[in-house]
C-alpha cells in the first residue's frame, strides 16, 4: 500500500464528520436539495481526499444509474457516491458529479450559504 497524500483546501470547506479531513470547497456545491436514505445530501462538482468503490448499477428515485461509492481516504468511512453513468437522458448532468450525505460531513459553513440552494432532485435508492 502506498502513502496517502492529502489535499489541503483554502477557503470554507466541508469536512469528514468522522476524521475532519477536508473534502470539498463550498464553491463546489451544485445543489443542496438532494435527498438520500439518511436525509439531506449535497451534489458537488468536485471532491478530494476520497477513494472510490466498485462501479455498480443502482435504481434510484430519478432512475437507473451506474455509481461508485465514495469513501474517506483517511478513516475509510462511506460518505456518498459518484455518478458514473445516468441512463436517463434528463439525468446526464449528474455524470461525473459527487453526492455527499449531509449527516456524514461538517462544514466551516454558516446558514448564509444555504440561501442560494438550487432546485435539485431526490436520489435515494428505491427500496
Amino acid at each position: 500500500m502506498g502513502r496517502v497524500f492529502l489535499v489541503e483546501l483554502d477557503g470554507k470547506a466541508y469536512r469528514c464528520r468522522f476524521c475532519d479531513i477536508p473534502l470539498a470547497l463550498v464553491d463546489e456545491v451544485l445543489s443542496r436539495s438532494f435527498n438520500c436514505r439518511q436525509g439531506r445530501a449535497y451534489l458537488f462538482s468536485n471532491v478530494v481526499n476520497i477513494t472510490l468503490g466498485s462501479e455498480e448499477e443502482r435504481l434510484m428515485l430519478s432512475g437507473s444509474h451506474t455509481v461508485e461509492d465514495i469513501f474517506c481516504c483517511c478513516c475509510g468511512q462511506i460518505l456518498g457516491w459518484k455518478y458514473v453513468v445516468a441512463h436517463d437522458k434528463n439525468q446526464k448532468y449528474k455524470e461525473g458529479k459527487f453526492v455527499l450525505e449531509r449527516w456524514r460531513i461538517n462544514g466551516d459553513v454558516t446558514d448564509e450559504f444555504n440561501l442560494d440552494a438550487r432546485p435539485g432532485s431526490s436520489d435515494a435508492e428505491n427500496p
